[in-house]
């Protein structure tokens, strides 16, 4: 059914009004700009504009929302769209502070309302696979993860380069590990804007033989997004900018003499599904409003990912 509106309708905001529309779900588009209303209703000729968040609100045929708006704002949008009665989804992360993040996730649970958080990589196929080969004992005992995710793109003045780019990383090691991590560190630097910084490299130690790490760059000659994980059987490379998504590398060191020698494997291409993350993202969260169930990026796990998010922020300013 036609009963979703998208909220903010701009830089991602359009890619959710594209998989909205394709699914056949898109009710409304909403925006404060009219050229950029304009542009989609040239697009989506049938599908309702409307510049009042209000009105959106009032309406009783919209179900649901989705929030693609600064991140600053996703707090307060979320809060009246559950008191009008919508389900929401809302783009990470969920709020700009831990409280506004503890108190949305309660409204939503007090109210009965679907919540979801566009943690992508979740409904990614690469990552969906590589969870299953660590859960099938594939990759062995896990021992390090890393991640990256660099560009020279879109730098935002509302949230540092942690909490616009690290939430994706910090959501998908922590669903790999299955556990939170027992210490959290982090520093970087705010080159353009004070107090915004534009690169952190943050540090995790789950335990004794499990750490991990996330560089994060706004500041970056070329983009990269790539998640390493080191297990004692295989070591898996998710790259999304890369032909081969998922690559297995069955690398071993044997002792010759008391002595470490690296012997090395040819790699292995994993074949993946091949699908659209942020459409099946889409699917996923009208599933859940239509059969009134959990999503799998819901308002717990996006909680456990602000707590993170917290203690990170934290470590960045004591460092200072």
């Amino acid at each position: 059914m036609k009963n979703i509106a998208v909220i903010g309708c701009g830089y991602w905001g359009k890619n959710l009004v594209r998989n909205f529309h394709e699914l056949g779900a898109l009710h409304t588009i909403c925006d404060g700009d009219g050229e950029v209303l304009k542009g989609h209703a040239a697009k989506y000729g049938y599908v309702a504009c409307e510049r009042s968040y209000r009105s959106v609100l009032k309406n009783g045929d919209i179900k649901a929302v989705a929030i693609a708006t600064p991140a600053q704002t996703h707090f307060s949008l979320a809060r009246e769209a559950i008191m009008a009665g919508k389900d929401i989804f809302v783009e990470k992360p969920l709020a700009l502070k831990l409280d506004e993040a503890r108190r949305i996730v309660e409204l939503a649970e007090r109210h009965k309302r679907v919540l979801m958080v566009d943690h992508l990589l979740h409904y990614h196929p690469a990552f969906i696979k590589l969870k299953e080969l660590a859960k099938e004992g594939v990759l062995g005992s896990l021992q390090y993860i890393y991640s990256n995710r660099l560009s020279i793109g879109k730098i935002r003045k509302e949230e540092n380069i942690l909490w616009s780019f690290a939430p994706h990383d910090i959501s998908v090691i922590l669903s790999l590990v299955g556990k939170v991590p027992v210490k959290v560190d982090a520093f970087g630097e705010a080159y353009l804007q004070k107090k915004v910084y534009d690169t952190t490299l943050t540090t995790f130690t789950f335990s004794k033989r499990l750490k991990a790490h996330i560089y994060v760059s706004w500041l970056h000659p070329f983009k990269e997004q790539k998640l390493v994980v080191i297990g004692t059987k295989n070591m898996a490379v998710f790259h999304d900018q890369s032909e081969e998504k998922l690559v297995l590398f069955p690398h071993r060191v044997e002792w010759v003499g008391g002595i470490p020698i690296a012997a090395k494997a040819p790699h292995k291409s994993v074949e993946i599904e091949s699908y659209e993350p942020l459409g099946k993202a889409c699917e996923h969260f009208i599933e859940c409003v239509e059969d009134r169930r959990r999503p799998i990026t819901d308002g717990k796990e996006a909680l456990g990912v602000m707590k993170v998010l917290d203690e990170a922020q934290t470590a960045l300013e004591r460092s200072r």
